[in-house]
């Protein structure tokens, strides 16, 4: 039986807001096996984006445990975090936010290559151009500073920026909200040919149900700081059994798409 990539159990997350404490993540437990995607959705203020931030460290849980790749990934520190950190990479929704605003596209890139030693020096400006095509932006686009490109064409370059370190995990948070429809295809199938070449695992997090059901193995709902439904995206989507998820289904003219065997 394979081991499971990402295993989490009773994370809980309280933050400070009008003179008292709200449970952002109350107790929630998740896994991600290898080549899986589990897809989260769930209202605004629900707890997605601060469970993608919990997982990746940019925020420390109250409680609770995390297992990546079979290490206690709460506890790594030093040399060993930043050498597991290639590993788990994360997209978010505002990628400017995450940029160097005065770098190039081609730098941004090229950072990571470096960081991780991905590839060796010579060898990075021909990564640089593939990895640029592969999420279908320009070759010239390389020696375009980030703050002088499009929000859709950041959005890109921050999925090339994740790929290019050939992750085990990618967190995307909201990650094709900002793309058109035609862009946002493509970027699906991007991401849909790199799990079935390299293995990846993804937490898909989106309030676009469509696009969920579309990518993912399976489904996981959020409500008030908690997982509430959780199983194969067929039959999460075609029988739902919590509210929230009814809910959302309501707003939904269509749901469109196959959803992953």
């Amino acid at each position: 039986m394979t081991e499971p990539l990402l295993v989490a159990r009773d994370l809980s997350r309280t933050f400070a807001s009008g003179g008292r404490r709200v449970a952002a993540l109350d107790r929630v437990s998740l896994t991600i096996a290898p080549g899986e995607t589990l897809g989260l959705v769930g209202g605004s203020g629900c707890g997605k984006s601060t469970l993608a931030r919990v997982l990746t460290r940019l925020l420390p849980p109250e409680s609770g445990s995390i297992a990546f790749m079979g290490d206690d990934w709460l506890a790594l520190q030093g040399g060993r975090l930043r050498a597991a950190r290639r590993h788990m990479q994360m997209v978010f929704q505002d990628p400017l936010a995450a940029f160097n605003p005065r770098a190039t596209v081609g730098g941004v890139i090229a950072d990571a290559l470096r960081i991780h030693a991905v590839v060796g020096k010579a060898e990075r400006p021909a990564e640089i151009a593939r990895l640029i095509d592969r999420v279908g932006l320009p070759a010239d686009l390389a020696e375009r500073s980030i703050r002088d490109i499009s929000g859709g064409q950041r959005q890109r370059v921050a999925i090339a920026r994740a790929i290019a370190v050939r992750p085990r995990l990618v967190i995307l948070d909201e990650a094709v909200s900002a793309l058109d429809v035609s862009v946002r295809g493509r970027i699906l199938e991007l991401l849909v040919d790199l799990q079935r070449e390299s293995g990846v695992g993804y937490l898909f997090i989106s309030h676009d149900l469509a696009v969920v059901r579309a990518v993912s193995h399976r489904i996981a709902v959020m409500a008030a700081g908690r997982i509430v439904e959780e199983g194969p995206a067929a039959r999460v989507i075609s029988a739902p059994s919590s509210a929230p998820l009814i809910e959302l289904i309501g707003a939904v003219p269509r749901l469109m798409g196959k959803p992953q065997a």
